[in-house]
């Protein structure tokens, strides 16, 4: 996909309710921000951080590099945007050379969180990073930028056993009220969005800081390095997000899945149940939390934190979906083929919802049902890895029929 129209993205499955033993490491990423409340301020000692029990990370970890205009971005706003501006504005003539197809061509893909610099020079990345590098070639064309998170229906992932609730932001360009001495230009506002999704005027829109915008960053670079299994990179992460915006209740959760990964389930339940002292209702830290107190053999108060998540919300996401992997094991595909009908249902734009459907048809013999949703599991992917995967399938369904005739 590409071109302007963000709603960003990454995902999460709850831990199985009424399970005191680790199922699944929760991992909620950044980019769900109106779910998350506030946390306590911190002392500048932070008590839930343990440099000592980790390596150091295997990249440098720059808070400053997030925002940074490489020298290849700044030819481009002095060649291709700045040269070009004419009466158009400056909000206005980036806005165009984002979305023009000769210019800087840009992808969406989730595949993993970019900076400013890296996402430019890939023409490429996931909504968090686009809005990243909008806002760096923003700021250094002198326009005031701001940032939203943009929240619908809460949206899930998921990469082998950690499972991602994934949220939205956009970005703002303008807005400073003109002034005497001023550009013209400088009062008039434009959205960016680089997912092109629902009219996004239908969602629930919240001002951010740029703090927590790097917050983000953060936090979804810790969520991946956990699913590459470099814990220790995860670790220094998520301690980077904590100290960019430490009232951010979702950054405790992410430090709490990291010391579980880690096997140290003291310290994730500390971090835990700081994080639900912020949002006492999130159903993704009691699973953690869950998890942390089976781990020290506290199986009654595991029990009791999954009663209460299963009353809350007794068909988390994607339990219908392990409920239909099951089925498929068994055999049972038209049971399958029920079960990943209702997580199409009620998640319709995730891809691999549409991925098992169209294995459990094709295991009943309706191929033309089948193609329909490899076609819209290829068509919401958000990696070339995943479309690649769904659209080799589709051609072997294609095959099939071919063949059949």
């Amino acid at each position: 996909m590409s071109g302007p129209h963000c709603l960003p993205g990454t995902g999460q499955l709850p831990a199985i309710p009424n399970s005191p033993t680790l199922r699944a490491a929760v991992l909620l990423l950044s980019l769900l921000l109106s779910a998350c409340a506030v946390a306590p301020p911190q002392p500048a000692a932070h008590p839930y951080f343990a440099d000592a029990r980790f390596q150091p990370p295997s990249v440098p970890i720059d808070p400053a590099s997030v925002f940074a205009v490489s020298d290849e971005m700044q030819r481009y706003l002095d060649v291709d945007v700045v040269n070009a501006m004419g009466a158009k504005g400056r909000q206005r003539a980036l806005a165009q050379a984002l979305r023009s197809n000769t210019q800087l061509k840009l992808d969406y893909d989730s595949t993993y969180t970019r900076n400013a610099a890296e996402t430019f020079a890939a023409r490429s990345g996931n909504c968090l990073s686009l809005v990243i590098m909008t806002a760096a070639l923003a700021r250094q064309m002198g326009i005031a930028v701001s940032y939203h998170s943009v929240r619908d229906d809460d949206f899930w992932s998921r990469d082998g056993d950690l499972y991602f609730s994934v949220g939205h932001v956009n970005v703002t360009l303008g807005g400073k009220p003109p002034e005497l001495g001023t550009r013209i230009d400088d009062g008039e506002q434009l959205t960016i969005d680089f997912l092109p999704v629902r009219d996004i005027r239908e969602y629930k829109w919240k001002l951010l800081k740029e703090q927590t915008i790097v917050a983000m960053y953060m936090n979804n670079r810790a969520a991946e390095s956990l699913a590459a299994g470099r814990i220790d990179d995860a670790y220094w992460y998520v301690r980077a997000a904590i100290q960019a915006d430490p009232n951010f209740a979702t950054l405790f959760n992410t430090l709490g899945v990291v010391y579980l990964r880690h096997d140290d389930p003291v310290r994730a339940e500390q971090a835990l149940v700081h994080g639900l002292h912020g949002d006492p209702d999130n159903t993704t830290l009691m699973s953690n939390l869950s998890a942390a107190y089976a781990r020290q053999g506290r199986l009654a108060e595991a029990r009791e934190l999954n009663a209460r998540i299963a009353r809350a919300d007794p068909n988390p996401p994607f339990a219908w979906f392990n409920r239909g992997l099951l089925a498929m094991k068994a055999g049972d595909y038209a049971k399958a083929r029920d079960f990943f009908a209702a997580e199409v249902k009620r998640a319709p734009n995730y891809d691999e919802f549409h991925f098992w459907l169209g294995l459990a048809l094709v295991n009943l013999g309706e191929a033309d049902q089948a193609r329909a949703q490899l076609a819209l599991a290829i068509a919401n992917s958000t990696t070339r890895k995943d479309h690649d995967l769904y659209a080799a399938k589709l051609e072997l369904i294609r095959s099939a029929q071919s063949l059949a005739r």
